[in-house]
C-alpha cells in the first residue's frame, strides 16, 4: 500500500503522546507512544520534536519507507487558541511527514471518538483530566470553544485544580483557619505522613515531587464518598462546572432543544466516581434535558484515527476496523 493511502493520527497530551499509522481501509499498521507535549514550556519546535521519533517508529514498524504520507491529523494539548493551532500546524507541516496537515485542540479528538461514524458530526465534549476543557460541533460546521487557559480564562476543575483545592482546605483545617475535614488526615497519610504541615514542607522542598499531586484526587473522592462535607463540596463544584461547560456549549450551538451527544472523558470523568457522575448527570438533565451524556474511555488517538478516515472518504467498514483495533496506546 502506497504512503499516499496512509495517514498519521496524533494525539499529544501533557503527559503522553500517541501516534498511529492508519491505512485508508481502516487497518492500523503501527502505533507508538512517547512523552508529553508541552509547547508553552519548551516552544513549538521542541514540542514537535517529541513527535519525530514516534513518526519514524511507526513508519519503520509498518515497513514503510521514509517519506510523506497522505495526511496527518494532530489533536494537541495546549493548542488552545487559533494562533497556537496555526503555529503548530506550520511547524508540523514543515517536517515533511505528510502532504497535508490539520491541527486541532485535543478535546476534539475525544468528541470524534464518541460521535457516530455516519451522519453530520454534531455534539459536545467535556474533558476533565489533569485540566478541563470543552468543545462542540454544531450544524454546518459551527463550533463552540473555550480558551481553557486556567484561571485567567475562567476555568475551574480538573485533577490539578482538585488536588490544589484539597490541599488548601486541608491546610486551613489543620491550622484553624478553615472548617474541619478528613482531608487534613487523609492527604498526608497517602504519602506516609502524619500532618499537613509535614506534607506542605515535603512538597515545598520537593521531597515529594510535584507531579505526585496527581495522586490526590482519588483521595479527595474517597473522602467525599465517606461523607466529608468539605470534600463533597469540591466534588459538587466539579460536577457543576462540567455541566455548565456542556450547557453553555449546547446553547451557543443552538442544540439545547434537540437530542445531542455530550461526550465525557479524561481521567477524572472516566473513573466514574459515583458522587461526581450522579450529580453531573442530574445537573446536566436540569440544564439540558435533551442532552445524551456518555463516558468515553477509549484513548483520544482513536478520534485522531477516525478523523483521518473522514478526510479520506473511507468506506463504512474501515471505521469498524479502526474502532476494533485492540492495540491503542501500547506501541506495536
Amino acid at each position: 500500500m502506497g504512503l499516499t493511502c496512509t495517514a498519521l493520527a496524533v494525539d499529544a497530551g501533557n503527559s503522553k503522546t500517541d501516534v498511529a499509522l492508519v491505512a485508508v481501509d481502516g487497518n492500523v499498521l503501527a502505533t507508538a507512544r512517547g512523552g508529553g507535549f508541552r509547547p508553552p514550556a519548551v516552544g513549538a519546535g521542541r514540542a514537535v520534536d517529541v513527535l519525530a521519533p514516534l513518526v519514524a517508529s511507526v513508519l519503520a514498524r509498518a515497513g514503510a519507507p521514509a517519506g510523506p504520507v497522505g495526511h496527518l491529523s494532530a489533536f494537541l494539548a495546549n493548542a488552545d487558541l487559533p494562533v497556537e493551532e496555526a503555529r503548530l500546524n506550520a511547524e508540523i507541516a514543515g517536517r515533511g511527514w505528510a502532504r497535508t496537515v490539520t491541527v486541532r485542540n485535543d478535546t476534539f479528538a475525544l468528541l470524534r471518538a464518541g460521535l457516530p461514524d455516519d451522519g453530520e458530526p454534531v455534539g459536545v465534549a467535556v474533558v476533565c483530566g489533569a485540566g478541563i476543557n470543552c468543545a462542540g460541533l454544531g450544524r454546518d460546521g459551527a463550533t463552540a470553544r473555550f480558551p481553557a487557559l486556567g484561571r485567567i480564562s475562567g476555568d475551574w476543575g480538573g485533577g490539578s485544580c482538585l488536588a490544589d483545592e484539597a490541599l488548601w482546605c486541608a491546610a486551613r483545617a489543620e491550622d484553624g483557619r478553615g472548617a474541619a475535614t478528613e482531608l487534613a488526615r487523609a492527604l498526608p497519610a497517602h504519602f506516609g505522613l502524619t500532618t499537613m504541615r509535614e506534607l506542605i514542607e515535603a512538597l515545598h522542598l520537593h521531597d515529594i515531587p510535584g507531579h505526585r499531586r496527581h495522586e490526590l484526587p482519588p483521595v479527595l473522592f474517597a473522602a467525599a464518598a465517606s461523607g466529608d462535607r468539605i470534600a463533597r463540596a469540591l466534588v459538587t463544584r466539579q460536577a457543576e462546572e462540567i455541566a455548565l461547560l456542556a450547557g453553555v456549549a449546547l446553547e451557543r450551538l443552538g442544540l439545547l432543544g434537540e437530542p445531542t451527544p455530550v461526550i465525557l472523558g479524561g481521567g477524572v470523568l472516566a473513573s466514574r466516581h459515583p458522587l461526581l457522575h450522579d450529580q453531573l448527570t442530574q445537573l446536566l438533565a436540569d440544564r439540558a434535558p435533551k442532552a445524551v451524556p456518555h463516558v468515553v474511555t477509549a484513548p483520544p488517538v482513536l478520534g485522531a484515527a477516525l478523523d483521518t478516515l473522514d478526510r479520506a472518504g473511507a468506506e463504512a467498514r474501515a471505521y469498524g476496523r479502526v474502532r476494533g483495533f485492540g492495540g491503542w496506546g501500547v506501541g506495536r
